[in-house]
């Protein structure tokens, strides 16, 4: 089968390799879309190592149909449509003791200690399978949305972290798939007013149609005016950075209200430190948090949001490579023209 492995930093090539076989207590999916994630593209390019393997297969933003089930599994058969969940936490360490699973200290993951979504085949572990991380979707999901359940899941958890809510002003900084999920998550959250940060125009204008209420760019207008004047000079009650530049990390916080969040939700680039001024922190009361991962019920939430078509996935995806054209697909997201890059056999 085909497959793109990843043999070091910048080393990886679409190649033919075994095709896996199961064992009594495994299955087969075939991969009908996996889609490359921020993450991904830095462990291509090397600046995310940690817990990486050579060679492997990463890919963990997955769809497909299962082709092949273990004499042992129940409730699956050939033939389902499924997506996967491929965060497994262990269950036992401090972290997931505290109800705080999506930041387990043990966890595995498919894409990192298992082969991922990059190949024509992907075999889904024991462990996988009894953790109920493989999700069935009905045939009218498409397989695009049941590959982006996965970074909504992750959106669902950063939603919670931040706590938008009902009447709120919510601030998303960055318009990419993740900040365009944010985006139409706080709407469905209740937020009267979602302003939106992009300088790109054609990410604009995705926002626009997905439903922002005021987008702006930041390279021309002062965002800073816009959102004062639109809050009677309050602030955000709530921000989301979904991208990960350090050195907006401070102006950004000048924007929120007073005892307003703001939520980094965004990997930062680089070493992820900046300077910012504590006492906008200190004097204004506001809560500075984090997101990581997800949580299985926020996975679920996520299927059952996109089963019920209560959000546009299909949307966000805007490109669509195949297997054999990964290094195309792989310089396209680095030029930063498209939305969600989608991968296919």
């Amino acid at each position: 089968m085909k497959a793109v492995v990843l043999h070091g930093p910048n080393d990886f090539a679409t190649e033919e390799i075994k095709k896996p076989e199961i064992g009594d207590h495994e299955m087969l999916l075939k991969m009908r879309k996996a889609a490359i994630c921020g993450t991904d593209m830095r462990i291509f390019a090397g600046t995310k190592t940690k817990g990486i393997r050579y060679p492997s297969v990463v890919g963990h933003e997955m769809c497909g149909d299962i082709c092949e089930v273990g004499k042992e599994v129940e409730g699956f058969r050939a033939g389902d449509r499924v997506s996967i969940a491929n965060v497994i936490p262990c269950g036992s360490c401090p972290a997931c003791l505290e109800g705080r699973e999506n930041a387990c200290m043990n966890r595995k993951a498919i894409g990192y200690e298992f082969d991922g979504g990059f190949e024509e085949y992907v075999l889904l572990p024991e462990i996988l399978i009894k953790s109920g991380n493989v999700v069935k979707l009905p045939e009218d999901v498409s397989y695009t949305a049941g590959a982006l359940i996965e970074p909504l899941a992750c959106c669902i958890r950063g939603l919670k972290n931040a706590g938008t809510g009902f009447n709120d002003v919510v601030l998303i900084a960055g318009a990419g798939p993740i900040g365009l999920m944010h985006m139409q998550l706080s709407k469905i959250a209740g937020a009267k007013m979602v302003i939106v940060s992009e300088p790109n125009e054609m990410r604009r204008k995705a926002a626009q149609e997905l439903g922002a209420d005021l987008t702006v760019n930041p390279m021309e207008e002062d965002l800073h005016k816009i959102v004062m004047d639109a809050t009677n000079g309050m602030g955000a009650d709530v921000i989301v950075m979904a991208i990960g530049v350090p050195a907006l990390v401070n102006s950004t916080l000048k924007l929120c209200k007073k005892g307003g969040t703001v939520n980094l939700f965004a990997g930062f680039a680089g070493t992820g430190e900046c300077t910012i001024e504590v006492n906008t922190i200190h004097y204004n009361e506001i809560n500075v948090n984090g997101s990581t991962a997800y949580k299985r019920i926020d996975y679920l939430e996520a299927a059952d949001m996109v089963i019920n078509k209560k959000i546009n996935l299909d949307r966000i995806a805007t490109d669509t490579f195949k297997l054999d054209e990964f290094k195309e697909a792989f310089e396209y997201c680095k030029s930063g023209q498209g939305l969600k890059v989608m991968i296919e056999p």
